[in-house]
């Protein structure tokens, strides 16, 4: 299963999103790399929501591009909302309980 993720850093206020088959472990990426990257310059992340979007790398790049040409805040603030529900091209996507022990 792939997952479409929300990461934040409180300390830049601002918001990325992207896909994987493990967010946890991509999220621990986005916080080590030592690669001169957008989300390198924004540390520390936290992850906000984490969404099942589908059983395929391409299924899930879809929904992560769709997001990203948005372009818009608001939509990242209403998907990391635990009661909003997903409409249109997004009702697909279920959302996963993001706490790992």
């Amino acid at each position: 299963m792939y997952c479409f993720y929300i990461i934040y850093s409180e300390r830049f206020d601002k918001f990325y999103s992207g896909s994987s088959q493990e967010p946890w472990k991509r999220l621990e990426k986005h916080n080590t790399t030592s690669l001169n990257t957008f989300t390198a310059k924004c540390r520390p992340w936290e992850l906000k929501a984490v969404f099942e979007a589908g059983n395929t790398r391409g299924e899930a790049e879809q929904i992560e591009r769709f997001v990203k040409r948005q372009k818009s805040r608001n939509l990242l603030e209403k998907l990391i909302t635990p009661d909003f529900k997903p409409k249109g091209k997004l009702a697909q996507l279920v959302r996963v309980p993001h706490v790992r022990n």
